[in-house]
């Protein structure tokens, strides 16, 4: 993924944890491979807690260096990474402090992207004096979620950096659709003549999303406490996620055709009888627990957190897909915080043989699996049975397995490092258009308007464990199970 596009890329919020910990080592590492970013590329920092650009090398040194590749810093080029670094200390609620901002980059070569990694309520406040001071022609601007509280709240956002932004200008970011599993899924599914036949009604028995998280919510318990897990990853990534999965071919991958197709399956998502929702809807909230031998303490007592709270760190869905080719297979989606492993993985249940003359094993659930992991480890791995030696015909689960780090000996691009790639030479396909995102809030917000209405308590689950009861009583109505052995 080379490129000659010279670029000026000012990151909004230089100095929050997303800068630190993401796109600053994304962008070193982009640097360090040689030919993916420009020569004449150059990074702009704005924030208000560095004076000047000498106090924001310090802490870049200080606390991005920490973050950057696994296998140590190349000193040369963390030197020349820094050399491209250039930082304006302005005030993001005052429109006027704008006038330095395009005092300092009107000289700099090639197309501005504005990455604006800040809270969303200064997402419209900052366009509009980008506006005011003629930096929104011929620019980009990438949006981090969430991106509003529910349908009305993004729409507004949307509404207001669309009079200021077209839609071919905005990225709108989800992270796991950069993930390397994610596009190997498109690989395997589009660029294979073994799998596609199969992936429909007549051979898939479920499918499973799961994003599961070790972590709590860290430092981030005023966000979280007004957010959810509903809200903060159900609605996006796993959205997204099982668009993917569920998509129809498109004709071919620039951004429109890919995304037009993710658009008609979050359109055909069945619409939840508020009536049903207990039935196909599990929420819970973490309690105190162990996690790898550390006791680790309730939601209701993290900083920041009321005690009182009702907030969801744990959602499982049972969600159908109405249209020709999922009709009838139940899509199951999962996230939580908090749960026994971190673990973020697509697994395809195929039907078992209508009839088997080799014994009860060939009719199991989930014998023929297809299994797509997407974190910690990178993998595809394909379940069959197959013989066990000796006397006999007894039946084993063996898997044939992708292991990406082994295939392959060049390094696999992070996530970030993808979509900041396709930011700056103006890919669209691995980003959200708004009538995706508005598809998917119209689809979510029911549940959010029950949940609210009922009030009822999440239900209960300990630290350490895989989330409520109810959540495996739900498949278990379906003759399935959550996949939760693998390591």
């Amino acid at each position: 993924m080379q490129t000659d596009s010279s670029f000026t890329f000012v990151l909004f919020g230089g100095t929050g944890d997303l800068s630190m910990r993401k796109i600053l080592p994304a962008l070193f590492e982009a640097h360090r491979a040689g030919g993916m970013l420009a020569d004449s590329g150059k990074i702009v920092a704005v924030a208000r807690h560095a004076t000047d650009r000498g106090e924001y090398i310090q802490w870049v040194n200080e606390h991005v260096k920490p973050h950057v590749s696994k296998n140590g810093v190349d000193e040369s080029a963390w030197a020349s990474f820094l050399e491209r670094i250039e930082f304006v200390n302005i005030d993001l609620g005052k429109a006027e402090d704008f006038v330095h901002l395009r005092d300092a980059i009107q000289d700099l070569p090639g197309i501005r992207v504005f990455y604006l990694a800040t809270g969303p309520s200064l997402f419209v406040p900052i366009c509009h004096a980008l506006a005011s001071v003629g930096l929104n022609a011929n620019s980009r601007i990438v949006l981090e979620k969430p991106l509003g509280y529910d349908l009305k709240s993004s729409n507004a956002i949307n509404d207001a950096v669309g009079e200021i932004f077209a839609e071919e200008q905005i990225y709108r970011i989800d992270h796991y659709l950069g993930k390397e599993p994610v596009q190997n899924l498109l690989a395997l599914r589009f660029g294979n003549a073994l799998f596609e036949p199969l992936w429909r009604r007549e051979w898939v028995e479920s499918i499973q999303i799961t994003i599961a998280e070790e972590l709590g919510v860290e430092a981030r318990g005023d966000f979280y406490d007004n957010t959810g897990a509903l809200r903060d990853m159900v609605q996006n990534h796993l959205l997204q996620l099982l668009s993917i999965v569920a998509m129809e071919p498109p004709h071919s991958m620039d951004s429109d055709s890919v995304r037009d197709e993710k658009l008609r399956v979050l359109r055909a998502l069945k619409p939840i009888d508020p009536r049903d929702i207990g039935k196909v809807a599990v929420r819970g909230q973490y309690h105190s627990g162990v996690i790898r031998g550390t006791a680790v303490p309730a939601y209701a007592t993290e900083p920041g957190v009321k005690p009182e709270s009702a907030t969801e760190t744990f959602v499982a869905l049972k969600v159908e897909i109405e249209n020709w080719r999922w009709a009838g297979v139940p899509f199951f989606l999962r996230t939580g915080k908090r749960l026994a492993d971190r673990v973020a993985e697509i697994v395809v249940n195929f039907r078992a043989v209508p009839h088997s003359a080799l014994g009860a094993s060939a009719l199991r659930a989930g014998a023929n699996r297809l299994v797509i992991r997407l974190q910690p480890n990178e993998t595809i791995r394909l379940y069959c049975l197959a013989k066990q030696p000796g006397e006999g015909m007894n039946l084993a689960s063996v898997h044939l397995d992708l292991a990406f780090d082994q295939f392959f000996r060049e390094g696999q691009m992070e996530a970030y490092q993808r979509l900041l790639l396709d930011v700056i030479n103006g890919r669209l396909a691995l980003f959200v258009r708004r009538d995706e995102q508005e598809a998917a809030w119209r689809w979510v917000e029911p549940i959010l308007n029950e949940w609210k209405a009922s009030n009822k308590p999440p239900k209960p689950y300990a630290s350490g464990t895989w989330g409520p009861a109810a959540s495996s009583a739900m498949l278990a109505q379906h003759g399935t199970c959550w996949l939760e052995e693998e390591n």
